[in-house]
């Protein structure tokens, strides 16, 4: 079985003491493909020498993410341009906006969400979204852009069934993480009545762990605690789950 991380911050200094052990203790789990999200500029030295590490198993994406989005966000979008000419990227993400933690920087989310939406499409590359406390602000501009050029992951989607829908109507597929094995996720309530095509399986390392590692550390391993509880959601096995949601993130990042 090969599993698909499509969300994972293997990069994160949470890892930093045992970094290498973590992935290949997730590598021997059956976890062989892992998409790392950018967060800023700060970060894009540990990610490629993470992928150099480990060529065959990580894929990189380039962006700005809405939570370090603040006064300088055009010269961390210049980043992202400048880094796609150079090196090799799968998707822009995590993009998107974030109004749980600040709203003071909302206007400048809206317009970096917009700006990397239209470097995706100008690329050709899928948008990996983060949303949390905006799901009508990021669908109005979601609508704003729609194209046969959008398409991507819905990121940690905790969003009702209509969301879920809405989002599914503009090409993205659902990023479903640890939070379908929590008591009070709800999503797993719905997602039976949510074509298995439309899923994608994540981490979100090192946040967002799952039952029964909640509140510790999450790591790429632990995917297939999240992959366990689809195959109990979906009246699938596990094998099924691994082969169906790797082959709709190939859909996603065409590799």
């Amino acid at each position: 079985m090969i599993f698909t991380d499509t969300h994972t911050h293997l990069y994160s200094e949470a890892f930093d003491d045992d970094r290498i052990e973590i992935v290949k203790k997730a590598i021997d789990a059956g976890v062989q493909r892992f998409f790392l999200p950018a967060i800023d500029s700060t970060f894009t030295e540990s990610m490629i020498a993470l992928e150099e590490e480990f060529p065959e198993h990580m894929f990189l994406m380039t962006g700005l993410h809405p939570t370090h989005v603040k006064d300088n966000y055009l010269d961390e979008i210049a980043h992202v341009e400048e880094m796609l000419s150079k090196h090799k990227y799968y998707a822009i993400g995590e993009i998107g906006i974030d109004l749980y933690w600040d709203k003071s920087f909302v206007k400048q989310q809206q317009e970096a969400f917009r700006m990397q939406i239209k470097i995706a499409k100008r690329e050709k590359l899928p948008i990996v979204i983060h949303c949390r406390d905006a799901f009508d602000e990021v669908f109005e501009i979601l609508e704003e852009e729609k194209a046969d050029e959008l398409f991507g992951i819905f990121h940690c989607f905790t969003g009702s069934k209509e969301q879920a829908l809405r989002a599914i109507g503009y090409n993205l597929k659902l990023g479903i993480g640890g939070v379908a094995t929590f008591k009070n996720g709800k999503i797993d309530q719905f997602l039976n009545e949510i074509a298995i095509e439309h899923i994608v399986l994540e981490t979100d390392a090192p946040y967002l762990a799952p039952v029964p590692f909640r509140g510790k550390r999450n790591e790429s391993a632990y995917l297939v605690n999240v992959a366990t509880k689809l195959a109990t959601i979906y009246n699938r096995s596990l094998a099924e789950i691994a082969e169906i949601t790797t082959t709709n993130s190939k859909a996603v990042f065409g590799i």
